[in-house]
Parts: C-alpha cells; structure tokens; sequence
C-alpha cells in the first residue's frame, strides 16, 4: 500500500454550503498516480468552524435548506452561552462543527471519487467571516 498527501487550501468563503467536489478532484488528479484504481481518499479539515459533508449536488435548494436548520439547532446571540469572545457566530460554529465532522472517507473506484450521482462534497463554511480553510488530503493505494 502507498500514501501520497497534500494540503488543500481553499480561499475563504461566505458563511453556508459551498460544493467543492472539483476543487477537490483537481487536487487529487495532481496527486495520485495514473495507475491508481482502487483506494481510499481522505479529507481532514484542519479547523473546528467549518465543517465536510457529502450530500445533493443538484438541487442548491438542499444547501439552504440544510444552512436554515443548523442555524434553528444553533443560533447565535443565546444568553446562556459562555464562550462569546470570538464573535456571536463562533459557539454556534463549534456546535455545527461537532455535528456534521470535519473528515471524509471516500473510496476511490477506476482512479477517481466514488461518489454517488446526486453526491457532492460539501465545505459547510459556519462563521461569517472564516477566512481560508485547509484541508489535508491523504489517498491510500
């Protein structure tokens, strides 16, 4: 079995669900090795604010509406909150963080992602004013 890793970093995004499947594609196609068929792909999102997922990449619907109920389960601006130096977005974030996780796993079938039609993968960018994320990729073949 080989390894390759590299560190993604993705410009910063408004807050919501941004689909970056071929910004991760692209990363892989520079990345693994033509031979490669069969693997695995691994996403780590180097920061507790945002969050991965993988969900519906046709309909931008789905991404508001998933936005609209992380912000009913966390909202912002909660008296009983304690941690509120960052920013009254930034408890909230965590929150969301901790719920959908920051890693994937996808396997790699015939040397790209083996994800579904309707799939995609999501940066759940939770703050207002993020900034730039990183994402380490490690494939194993």
């Amino acid at each position: 079995m080989s390894y390759q890793q590299t560190t993604l970093t993705l410009p910063a995004y408004a807050r919501g669900i941004h689909i970056i499947t071929p910004v991760i594609e692209e990363a892989l196609n520079k990345l693994i090795p033509q031979s490669s068929k069969a693997g695995l792909v691994h996403l780590f999102l180097q920061h507790t604010s945002a969050s991965l997922a993988i969900n519906e990449n046709a309909d931008p619907d789905v991404r508001l509406d998933i936005e609209d109920w992380l912000n009913k389960i966390a909202p912002a601006n909660q008296l009983q909150y304690r941690h509120t130096l960052e920013g009254a977005d930034d408890l909230p974030a965590h929150f969301k963080s901790v719920m959908l996780g920051v890693s994937l796993t996808i396997p790699l079938i015939n040397g790209a992602l083996g994800l579904g039609t309707w799939q995609g993968i999501y940066l759940c960018e939770h703050r207002d004013y993020g900034g730039q994320r990183r994402i380490v990729i490690t494939v194993s073949t």
